[in-house]
């Protein structure tokens, strides 16, 4: 049994990263995935699973395998943000983008499926550094809108 309830725990981890990153102007590594994965669990009502090796991080209500990645958008205006390797070898049905604001809470999340990424990812454009890499544009563009802070989940 938890001493602490999760969402508590992400509470304190969200203003934890952002009263470090507002003292040393660096972040913390990986804690918005951390978050971004509780939030996508949360808010989209998935399962997380406990062994994320296998290439996905939840489970859907249908058993749908879904890659969980986190992006933190601290200037809206920088361009080219890059979201984590998607690697196109594991198993996954689908990957769930989470964009966090500067204090860490999301705003919005996108849900692109395999068949959609992998033409993108699987032959990378000049603008590509590697195979597998995507910016967050490009990701809002194939992807599907499933929830954002205004309306929440989106049908």
């Amino acid at each position: 049994m938890a001493i602490y309830s999760m969402q508590k725990l992400i509470s304190q981890a969200r203003m934890l990263a952002k009263d470090y990153r507002q003292a040393t102007g660096k972040t913390l590594p990986g804690i918005s995935n951390e978050i971004a994965e509780n939030d996508a669990a949360h808010l989209l009502e998935l399962t997380l699973c406990e062994d994320r090796s296998k290439g996905y991080d939840a489970l859907d209500k249908e058993g749908k395998r879904i890659q969980i990645k986190a992006r933190t958008i601290f200037d809206e205006s920088k361009k080219g943000q890059r979201i984590g390797q998607i690697k196109s070898n594991q198993e996954w049905d689908s990957v769930v983008l989470v964009l966090l604001n500067e204090d860490y809470e999301p705003f919005e999340i996108y849900e692109a499926g395999r068949e959609e990424l992998l033409e993108v990812i699987d032959k990378p454009s000049q603008s590509q550094k590697k195979r597998g890499a995507l910016s967050v544009a490009r990701f809002r563009i194939i992807g599907e809108l499933r929830w954002t802070k205004e309306d929440g989940l989106e049908r």
